[in-house]
Order: structure tokens, then C-alpha cells, then sequence
């Protein structure tokens, strides 16, 4: 890495840490400064500071401290597995804030048309808050908004009008006890499928995060009319599209 020495102070402008958390690190031997001035203050060579974008990977990722120094302690211990795991989080988040773009786009929406906004409304978008910063990642949410700006509005204004008219197709052949590997319920999962990927862009990071969001938000999903008992019906039918003929 390039030659790099820092004081704790600008170590800490920098990165946005208090020196008193730097200092804390030293104190707990987590992270200490590997050179000294002359007079005896702290300097931060490139190794440590490599280190400390470590400590902070895995502290956000809900390491304790104590575990983190366990962690990179470890003869096994791999800078590029931190970067891999951070990196997928930072890719989860981003697809939450493209759901909350989504709903504070729809708000906009109504309050531009002069269109009553109900309190539920607000509370969806709040809804949508909160959930973003669980389930998706700025990386994620940054795709999303290229994809959504390349589609343009109308196009997904129809794919949103067809959700409602696919789930109530998908729902009929389920009640009428439909195989799902009959030919009308796998058109009606093959459409299913293109939505997702239309949504996604087939980043399967993407998908995995709008699925951890329906299954761990499940008042999302059951005011979309995806109750459990249908999404398992179209997780057959999926099965049955992948199934070698």
C-alpha cells in the first residue's frame, strides 16, 4: 500500500471517528498505531488504517468488538471475505432505498395532482423507511434507479397495474387446485418470473433482497395479496420451470 502516516486527529477527520474511539482501540489493543513522532504521538501507517476499514466492515455487520479482534486475530483470517460480506449488505440496503424512492415517488405523485393522501399512505412511507434500511443497500437502490430511469414511468406504471391481474390469475388456478406444472399455471409463473427480472434486472442480490423483504415483512406481502399459502404455490410452479423436461 502507498506510504501513508497519519496523527490521531487527522485519522480521525478522515474517517468521521472520535479520537476517543481511536484511543479506545489502542486502549483494548484492537487497533494500535504501528509508529510514534519523535514526542511520542500516535501515527497510523496504511496497514493500520487497512485495518481499521476491517474493524468497521465487521462492526457494522454486527460483529462485537471483542469478536472483531478475535476475528482478525485468526491465521485464516481473509481481508477480501470482510470486503465480500460488507460489500453484499452495502448491496442489500440499496435496494431498500429504491422501494422507499418508489413510495416517496408515488406520494410525490398525489401531491402534485392536488389527490387526497390518506394517513395510511404516510404510514406505508414510513413503512417503507424503516424497512430500506434493513433490507436492501445503496448499491442495490442505485441500480434500481437506473433501471426505473431506462424504463420510464409508463412502462412501470403498466408492469405495476399487471401485478394485481398475475397474483389473482396465479391465486384462481391455485383454488381451482391447478397443477402447477400444467401449461396455464406455468405461463401465468413464466410472466411472474419475467416481472421479478424486469424489477431486478436479473442481479440475483436484488432478488434475494426483495425476497428476505416479503418473507420478513409479511404485511407487505399479504397487502399485495402474497400470502404464504400461494407464494408456496408459485414456488412450485417456479420449481416445475426449472425442472429438466
Amino acid at each position: 500500500m502507498q506510504h501513508t502516516e497519519l496523527k490521531v486527529g487527522e485519522l480521525a477527520r478522515r474517517t468521521g471517528l472520535s479520537i476517543r474511539a481511536l484511543h479506545h482501540y489502542d486502549e483494548i489493543g484492537l487497533l494500535k498505531p504501528s509508529a510514534h513522532t519523535a514526542s511520542g504521538h500516535r501515527l497510523y501507517t496504511a496497514a493500520d488504517i487497512a485495518r481499521l476499514s476491517h474493524i468497521l466492515s465487521l462492526k457494522q455487520l454486527g460483529f462485537s468488538l471483542e469478536e472483531i479482534s478475535e476475528t482478525l486475530g485468526r491465521a485464516d483470517f481473509s481481508a477480501l471475505r470482510v470486503v465480500e460480506l460488507r460489500l453484499q449488505r452495502a448491496r442489500e440496503q440499496l435496494a431498500e432505498q429504491r422501494q422507499l424512492c418508489d413510495r416517496l415517488d408515488s406520494l410525490a405523485r398525489q401531491l402534485r395532482a392536488a389527490e387526497p393522501v390518506s394517513a395510511d399512505d404516510f404510514l406505508q412511507t414510513i413503512e417503507a423507511m424503516t424497512m430500506f434500511e434493513k433490507h436492501y443497500t445503496p448499491e442495490q437502490l442505485k441500480e434500481l434507479e437506473a433501471r426505473r430511469q431506462a424504463m420510464g414511468d409508463d412502462a412501470i406504471q403498466q408492469v405495476e397495474a399487471e401485478w394485481p391481474r398475475l397474483i389473482a390469475s396465479m391465486r384462481e388456478q391455485m383454488e381451482q387446485g391447478a397443477d402447477p406444472a400444467s401449461e396455464p399455471v406455468r405461463a401465468l409463473a413464466t410472466r411472474w418470473r419475467e416481472l421479478i427480472r424486469a424489477f431486478t434486472g436479473g442481479n440475483p442480490g436484488i432478488e434475494k433482497s426483495l425476497q428476505t423483504l416479503h418473507q420478513q415483512e409479511p404485511q407487505v406481502a399479504q397487502r399485495q395479496g402474497r400470502d404464504p399459502k400461494l407464494m408456496e404455490y408459485v414456488g412450485r410452479a417456479m420449481a416445475c420451470l426449472d425442472a429438466p423436461k
